[in-house]
């Protein structure tokens, strides 16, 4: 759990060095392809980019992205749902899922979420997952592959709202039962 997207590379590269053969799901509003931004490769708009060092990454709900990004995304490791076109095929999630392989590192910046459901985050966009399909994908994901890691991050609380703090503790705890439930009964 974390403040900015920045953290993730280096959980993505500890978790590929136990588990080979690691892939990476995004759910995010940004790429976060760039290979620097404000003067440094380890920023947040950087995280993906970085990650991909260590592991292929599908990246879900994106709707911003830099000309840079777009220009390389196509020669990067990485295979991307945008948001304005993804639910044009009824079994988006599915296609997700299908593209990655076991395990999975599970990374999710809040702003990947509606804004609506999800307006404490630094770097709103209009669009995002819904508070549904953001669980049907979590869901799928556990069910099909071995979840080994995840990290939520972003949450930029809001003074006296408390509705984004709460969303954000129970997708946590909705991950931590797709991944744990099933061996408890």
């Amino acid at each position: 759990l974390g403040g900015e997207h920045s953290i993730t590379p280096p959980l993505v590269a500890a978790a590929a060095a136990k588990y080979p053969g690691l892939h990476v799901l995004q759910i995010d509003a940004h790429a976060d392809l760039r290979d620097s931004y404000m003067g440094t490769r380890h920023n947040h708009a950087c995280a993906m980019r970085r990650s991909l060092e260590y592991a292929p990454v599908t990246q879900v709900g994106i709707r911003s992205m830099s000309t840079e990004e777009a220009r390389q995304a196509p020669g990067l490791k990485t295979r991307i749902f945008y948001d304005h076109s993804m639910r044009q095929d009824p079994r988006w999630i599915d296609r997700v899922v299908e593209t990655l392989g076991d395990p999975v590192y599970i990374t999710i910046d809040v702003d990947g979420l509606d804004p609506a459901i999800m307006p404490a985050t630094g770097t709103p966009e209009p669009g995002g997952l819904s508070w549904y399909e953001a669980l049907t994908l979590l869901r799928a994901t556990s069910s099909i592959r071995t979840v080994r890691a995840c990290d939520v991050v972003e949450l930029s609380p809001l003074p006296g709202l408390l509705a984004p703090n709460f969303l954000c503790s129970k997708l946590i705890y909705k991950m931590l039962t797709y991944k744990y439930g099933p061996e408890l009964r």
